[in-house]
């Protein structure tokens, strides 16, 4: 099948080259020179794991090729996926959709009068809002083209796999033809197992926010059942550990920690919250308010431990930080914990050294008065304190004894929880975690102690 991917950043590059892979003609297009430049040559402009291999090799046999053109798109495609950015208004939790209101316009004259690409479907693949529908049938009113949802549901470090081998397949459409179609784009997936879901538009444009509502609902608590924890003398690995053996629970993303960040999460419950007052029905999201203020004191915790832990002041510190992506496996810094972070503790007066495997070019763009470190060790020199805040594999492989030569305090703040088998397996660091349980002299006698800082003591 002839697809058009408009908007060719995070999602629509990797959702053109999955594309072609599966067997499609496949026309991606975007506004950005440079961009469309780098991915006709098979380089993606971001870190993704297995994406340059098959951007390489689509592009190579012909199935994948790229344009500037929304005329020529209109002309070739029959299916035209929409994957423009949708960012959080200025000022407002409601999502922006110029862009996505931008290709509307843009693309519905060529969908008119009878031309080869009149019975196009554009598919949104965008996360705006629900109410999209309403935005087409405004900007493109007697335009004879069906509009369909099919929202996605990748995990930026697992793109590729999510998006060739989804773990389930969501579609929102008026009619049986509009269903077929994408039922024959995804033939593959579903011929693999995956399930397919075929609703009303109304739902599928549900379905996400909904979907990333519930796991920055999930993160949020156990983030606070970690603050309860620091003032019980509980230990929230292990409360985490006996809760998620319930079923109906499961263990999986009840990591404590500073909270989630991204172009996702954040920014899509602001959306949703925006969306239900839209509809009147604003207090059946509330509570995302609190799951939203949860996850922002988070990053605030982290800096005030991290003054206790110097002293009481930041002025003359050296800091390192450990990530600037607001996960592994990527180099994406859109509203990163970490980056937030290292850059209060400079603004604080702290000298910050900030080193990540991936996004250094990427947080130096956006933070560029922050020091930037190629190598770890090179990080943590003359460090009075480090600061993990990224879960990279190579931090959680760290030889906590390297650290020590190369540090001026040895002293780690985990904000990942992702240090301590290795701190408990090397013997040298002395594990006492936000949330971790804190035991002294004084708990053993039967009183309770004053908290212990979240740190870990290297030998």
């Amino acid at each position: 099948m002839r697809i058009t991917v408009i908007g060719t950043g995070y999602l629509g590059a990797v959702h053109a080259a999955c594309m072609a892979e599966s067997g499609h003609e496949v026309l991606g297009v975007d506004v950005d020179p440079a961009k469309l430049e780098a991915l006709s040559q098979g380089r993606p402009p971001f870190f993704e794991p297995g994406l340059p291999e098959l951007l390489r090799r689509t592009v190579d046999d012909g199935s994948l090729r790229f344009t500037n053109s929304l005329q020529e798109a209109g002309e070739f495609g029959e299916v035209h996926f929409v994957c423009v950015g949708t960012p959080q208004q200025p000022g407002s939790y409601a999502a922006d959709m110029r862009y996505v209101d931008a290709v509307v316009t843009g693309l519905a004259p060529h969908l008119r009068d009878g031309s080869p690409s009149s019975s196009g479907s554009p598919r949104s693949r965008s996360a705006p809002p629900p109410g999209l529908r309403v935005s087409w049938r405004r900007l493109a009113p007697g335009v004879d083209a069906e509009l369909a949802w099919n929202p996605e549901f990748l995990r930026e470090g697992f793109a590729v796999q999510d998006t060739l081998t989804p773990d389930r397949l969501v579609v929102g459409v008026v009619s049986q033809r509009a269903d077929a179609m994408l039922r024959e784009i995804y033939a593959p997936m579903i011929a693999g197992g995956t399930p397919y879901i075929s609703t009303d538009l109304a739902t599928a444009e549900l379905v996400k926010v909904a979907a990333n509502s519930f796991l920055a609902t999930k993160i949020s608590f156990i983030n606070a059942m970690a603050e309860v924890c620091d003032a019980a003398g509980g230990d929230v690995t292990t409360l985490a550990d006996a809760i998620g053996h319930d079923t109906r629970i499961g263990r999986r993303f009840l990591s404590a920690g500073i909270g989630f960040g991204g172009g996702c999460l954040p920014k899509d419950i602001r959306a949703f919250m925006a969306r239900a007052g839209e509809l009147g029905v604003d207090e059946a999201l509330s509570f995302l308010k609190d799951v939203d203020e949860v996850n922002v004191r988070r990053r605030q915790r982290t800096v005030d431990v991290a003054r206790e832990l110097v002293g009481g002041s930041f002025l003359g510190t050296n800091i390192a930080v450990l990530g600037a992506a607001f996960k592994p496996d990527s180099d994406d810094v859109r509203d990163s914990p970490a980056l937030n972070i290292a850059a209060t503790l400079q603004l604080a007066g702290a000298q910050v050294r900030v080193h990540d495997p991936e996004a250094i070019d990427n947080a130096r763009a956006l933070f560029p008065t922050l020091d930037y470190a190629l190598d770890v060790e090179k990080a943590c020199e003359r460090a009075d304190l480090v600061l993990h805040l990224t879960e990279w594999r190579e931090y959680r492989e760290i030889d906590p004894a390297v650290l020590a030569k190369a540090v001026r305090n040895p002293r780690i703040l985990d904000g990942r929880k992702r240090a301590r088998h290795r701190a408990l397996a090397s013997g040298r660091m002395d594990p006492a975690g936000v949330g971790f349980a804190r035991t002294t002299e004084q708990d053993r006698g039967g009183r309770t102690a004053a908290p212990v800082h979240p740190v870990f003591h290297l030998c």
